[in-house]
């Protein structure tokens, strides 16, 4: 995400009312457009359409350090909010405004913020330093306060350096008061890939990563001929392979976090960069799982949210088929599945009526041969081993792009007003990931924005040139896949594959829009979209 410490210099001359003054027109014009303010009247305008019940829920929220449980005798030293990850779910009702007070108490010179990941919100909340607001600094606090009007599944994580591979997140629901779903029981299940406090930090695999592969010493491989897709011939460097350390004596750097031979059909080649020791299901090692207990007979709703920072799971329930009903907060038309595939940054509703029994819910991390699991429990009985990897994981596989919307939120045909190229580029031998050939500059962040204007329809084609897969998020908006798919803030593209979304641009200011690989993003895999004043 956003590296604003190293800049953090910069945010004293970016008030909000100046922010965009000297930003370029995307179409290469030399004069450059006026754009909306984060806390703008046209911000503020918007806010003021959206249904609000009146109701206020007030949270605080400490980001802290903290020393993690995640089960099994393994501990984690990382940050948290409250002292727990994921963090204590925040739950709240359609219309109603949330009044989240965030202190920041993480160690000296550490700013961080909040982003209300896939809410449609006032641009000013969106938790985006140095974007939308400047971050928090160590020992200060700042209040989110917002009107969450859209229904759905949805998480809250930093928008700071790679502070998202941390424990720093947690779920946020929004009830729908007209709730259409029939169900007994609601299981929120939150995916992570953990390495902070293990086997290293974040900001060490980022580190590593930056260095990219030809700076690597792979032990008699020269790194400067390695693939841009990982390709490494017969190398075995699978998870369950032991990490070279770093040797101070050797004249390169050997790997200690990168991933090689990860690989997936489903993701269309590389699954992944990053060598996780654990996945984890709410906060748990498949050894020590969590546990819904209920009975048998009864439906649950799982809402299931991938929280990670490199790993896309296949998710199945043993013994279960799976009814999709909702993928990033919004209906789609019901489809029943053996597993599902999900991306950093996205979340599924599904619906599922429980056996008698004990049955393991699995996150198999794709490509990556390790797994997550938690459990659901209707009887007594052993439980399964930690390593089971039920059959549905090779089954009926449905991908977002084959869902429809369901009919009462698909996007009534329109003329598209503005298209934007989004090409995708950038590779592992230099970790040069970014948009249009360009990495993201947070030193001048609304340099090269691509514009639109309230009231327009428009149409983002993402062209993926590189050899992996791209989770591409969008901030304040949701979008639609293609004519009839499924409305999302947060889809996979495919390499060397393109993929179109429309959306409404009824939600003005400045939003991000990156790859939700927190590496990937990072390095610079991220555009700003801004609304003309």
């Amino acid at each position: 995400m956003n590296s604003i410490n190293r800049r953090s210099v910069l945010l004293a001359g970016l008030g909000v009312a100046g922010v965009g003054a000297l930003a370029a027109c995307s179409s290469g014009s030399s004069a450059a457009p006026a754009l909306v303010s984060p806390s703008g009247s046209a911000v503020a305008a918007a806010e003021r359409k959206r249904k609000c019940t009146g109701r206020t829920q007030k949270v605080a929220l400490t980001a802290a350090p903290a020393m993690l449980d995640l089960g099994g005798g393994v501990m984690a030293k990382s940050w948290a909010f409250s002292g727990q990850a994921p963090g204590k779910e925040i739950r709240l009702s359609a219309g109603d405004t949330l009044a989240a007070e965030l202190s920041n108490q993480l160690p000296s010179k550490t700013t961080t913020s909040i982003h209300w990941h896939g809410i449609a919100m006032r641009n000013d909340m969106d938790g985006v330093p140095p974007v939308t607001q400047q971050a928090v600094r160590a020992g200060a606090n700042f209040t989110y306060r917002f009107i969450a009007d859209a229904p759905g599944t949805y998480f809250f994580h930093p928008h700071v350096g790679v502070q998202l591979d941390r424990g720093l997140y947690a779920p946020l629901i929004v009830e729908d008061p007209k709730e259409p779903l029939s169900y007994d029981d609601e299981w929120v299940v939150v995916l992570d890939d953990w390495v902070d406090g293990v086997t290293g930090t974040p900001d060490e695999v980022l580190a590593e990563m930056r260095r990219g592969m030809s700076g690597m010493d792979m032990g008699g491989h020269a790194g400067s001929g390695a693939h841009e897709g990982h390709d490494m011939g017969d190398m075995d460097m699978g998870e369950d392979s032991p990490s070279p350390s770093a040797s101070p004596s050797s004249g390169g750097s050997s790997m200690k976090f990168m991933l090689m031979g990860a690989e997936s059909e489903l993701l269309g080649g590389d699954a992944g960069d990053v060598k996780y020791p654990y996945h984890l299901v709410n906060g748990r090692v498949p050894a020590d799982p969590a546990v819904l207990q209920t009975k048998p007979g009864r439906r649950v709703r799982l809402r299931i949210i991938n929280a990670g920072g490199d790993t896309a799971y296949r998710v199945a329930l043993g013994g279960h088929k799976l009814t999709i009903t909702h993928t990033d907060g919004f209906p789609v038309e019901h489809q029943q599945v053996d597993a599902l595939l999900i991306g950093m940054g996205e979340r599924y509703d599904v619906l599922v009526t429980l056996g008698d029994g004990v049955f393991p819910l699995v996150a198999l991390a794709e490509g990556k041969d390790a797994t997550g699991m938690a459990l659901a429990r209707t009887a007594s009985g052993g439980a399964p081993k930690a390593t089971v990897r039920p059959k549905e994981l090779n089954g009926r596989i449905l991908t977002a792009s084959e869902l429809r919307a369901a009919d009462d939120v698909r996007l009534p045909s329109k003329k598209v007003d503005r298209v934007h190229r989004v090409e995708l580029t950038g590779g592992m031998d230099k970790y040069d990931w970014a948009v249009n050939g360009k990495a993201y500059d947070m030193a001048d962040p609304t340099a090269n924005p691509l514009t639109v204007e309230e009231g327009q329809r428009v149409r983002l084609d993402f062209v993926n040139s590189t050899e992996m897969w791209h989770p591409m998020h969008l901030h304040g908006h949701t979008y639609q896949l293609g004519d009839s798919g499924p409305r999302k803030d947060t889809a996979i593209v495919l390499p060397k594959k393109k993929l179109s979304v429309v959306f409404d641009a009824d939600n003005p200011g400045q939003w991000m829009m990156h790859c939700h690989n927190a590496y990937h993003g990072e390095v610079g895999m991220m555009a700003l979209i801004a609304y003309q004043s």
